[in-house]
């Protein structure tokens, strides 16, 4: 199989016939301006040592050593060999809430804003993970199925909203069970989840889920978003903060962290709890879990290895060009006095 490796290069070979016009106009020329000057037998014998040929022997050696030389810079290679490379990483699964909950700012600018913005980092800094993203608030979709595409990853991350997910609520429990099936569990990668949560409000049993995760070697890891404090759930219109979610009497709505929630579901994924605070989301100490655990290969292709040919080009072309240079207009002396069609008169 043969490919060039800079391939713009050969663009250079357009100019090879406007070379070739211009000296068979040049040599047109110069024959007309001879031609002016008297008889061309007549010339010949008053410039005996002049050669008409030779230019265009020179031409033709300097158009082929031109090209030589732009196929050569063009690097032509030639696959020849094969070999297996196989990536090794562990298969990740972001479950991101985006119930109305985390758009509750006790972490700045909001918790969902904060936990984009972490994973938006956590993407630069993947090498072989592959990466899936589940989104949930009453029903779990999933965003992104799992990809080395860290691009397209990003490119999804930056859609997600609360708007995405008409049916409110916390569906925690479904969300891990459709993480879990996301998985490709034919291969032998390492499986987390990282779950991106409030733990506020979960409606249905989201720890037998992250247990029933564990009995398939899938960690869970827990990041809380929000604080013991709490804060008020803002309400938008057209872009704009319209106010808070009032209850059924007239009161704000606090949204709390449920810390005990999220470590529940931690140790039932064997894995880590961390609170995300306005310094940090606690990603780092996330992947530090993830990265210990066994990376075994999840993909095995075959690339060509290409060998580089342009040192046979480069050099026939410095070889023409010597010759080209060191080729007289002049006719050979020793050449001129062999005359071996001359006939003798008796």
């Amino acid at each position: 199989m043969l490919r060039f490796a800079h391939i713009n290069f050969l663009w250079g070979l357009a100019a090879v016939p406007l070379l070739i016009l211009l000296f068979v106009g040049v040599s047109r020329w110069k024959k007309k301006a001879l031609a002016r000057l008297g008889d061309m037998g007549v010339i010949k014998n008053i410039i005996p040592d002049v050669s008409f040929s030779r230019p265009t022997l020179k031409f033709i050696l300097f158009i082929i050593a031109y090209g030589l030389l732009i196929i050569g810079l063009s690097d032509p290679q030639i696959g020849t060999a094969t070999e297996d490379v196989q990536k090794k990483g562990a298969d990740l699964m972001i479950v991101l809430d985006v119930s109305n909950s985390m758009l509750s700012q006790d972490i700045a600018p909001s918790r969902l804003e904060n936990a984009k913005r972490a994973l938006d980092q956590l993407i630069d800094n993947l090498h072989n993970q592959r990466i899936g993203i589940v989104v949930f608030a009453g029903e779990p979709y999933v965003q992104l199925p799992m990809t080395t595409d860290y691009s397209a990853a990003k490119l999804f991350l930056s859609e997600i909203s609360t708007d995405m997910v008409p049916v409110q609520g916390t569906a925690i429990g479904s969300a891990i069970d459709l993480a879990v099936k996301s998985f490709d569990f034919k291969n032998n990668t390492s499986k987390a989840i990282i779950l991106m949560t409030d733990g506020e409000n979960h409606e249905d049993d989201a720890v037998r889920a992250a247990e029933d995760a564990a009995d398939k070697k899938v960690m869970i890891n827990v990041i809380g978003f929000g604080s013991g404090q709490g804060a008020p759930i803002p309400i938008y219109k057209d872009g704009k903060q319209a106010g808070f979610h009032l209850d059924s009497a007239g009161h704000t709505v606090i949204s709390k962290l449920d810390e005990n929630m999220c470590k529940e579901l931690a140790t039932a994924g064997n894995g880590v709890f961390v609170t995300a605070t306005n310094a940090g989301s606690g990603l780092n100490i996330v992947m530090d879990q993830v990265n210990k655990m066994q990376q075994n290969g999840y993909d095995s292709k075959q690339f060509k290895d290409f060998e580089d040919r342009f040192q046979f080009f480069l050099v026939l072309a410095f070889l023409l060009l010597i010759t080209e240079f060191f080729i007289s207009n002049r006719k050979s002396l020793r050449l001129s006095k062999l005359k071996l069609f001359e006939v003798k008169k008796p």
